[in-house]
């Protein structure tokens, strides 16, 4: 039976054929989260973080950097893309709908900064950032029943680590 999109539990293993093949071994891959809706981005933490153990990757080895929110994800992912450091990054958050056009605002600015900067770097940036109409589906999607947007997002960022190698020859 699946979770409750009210489930609470940490998020489960995925299954491992989703990552069968996939290595973050010698990645260098940090995360930036939003404290914002911290409830629901500590889910998809945890989820990024499983991902990145399950592909090889310690947990101290992923470097974490805390913004206040979706809206500041950009700018904090430009800094860590310009330090040379990383292969890829994570960038995780969470804008729920509310009574105001504030939540296409910031959606929009962190998706296409976001963006940005993975095309003016040339460096993945797994999108964990969700965008929902509800707190339910949020929590369906921060380690519920729709499964955990952070673990997706690391996938992305190590599947997309291999792609940009095998393209510049490396």
């Amino acid at each position: 039976m699946p979770p409750s999109s009210q489930d609470s539990s940490p998020p489960a293993k995925q299954p491992a054929a989703r990552l069968e093949g996939l290595s973050s071994e010698g990645c260098r891959i940090a995360i930036a989260a939003a404290r914002f809706n911290d409830h629901i981005v500590g889910r998809l933490l945890e989820g990024a973080i499983g991902a990145l153990e399950q592909t090889g990757t310690p947990r101290a080895a992923i470097p974490l950097v805390r913004v206040p929110g979706a809206f500041e994800l950009p700018l904090a992912v430009r800094h860590l893309a310009e330090s040379g450091e990383y292969d890829a990054i994570i960038a995780l958050g969470c804008v729920i709908r509310g009574e105001t056009p504030h939540f296409e605002h910031v959606s929009r600015a962190a998706a296409d900064g976001l963006q940005r900067v993975s095309l003016d770097h040339g460096i993945p940036i797994g999108f964990g950032v969700l965008t929902t109409n509800t707190l339910q589906q949020a929590i369906a999607r921060a380690g519920g029943a729709v499964g955990n947007s952070g673990f997706d997002a690391a996938v992305a960022a190590v599947e997309m680590v291999a792609v940009v190698r095998a393209l510049d020859g490396r």
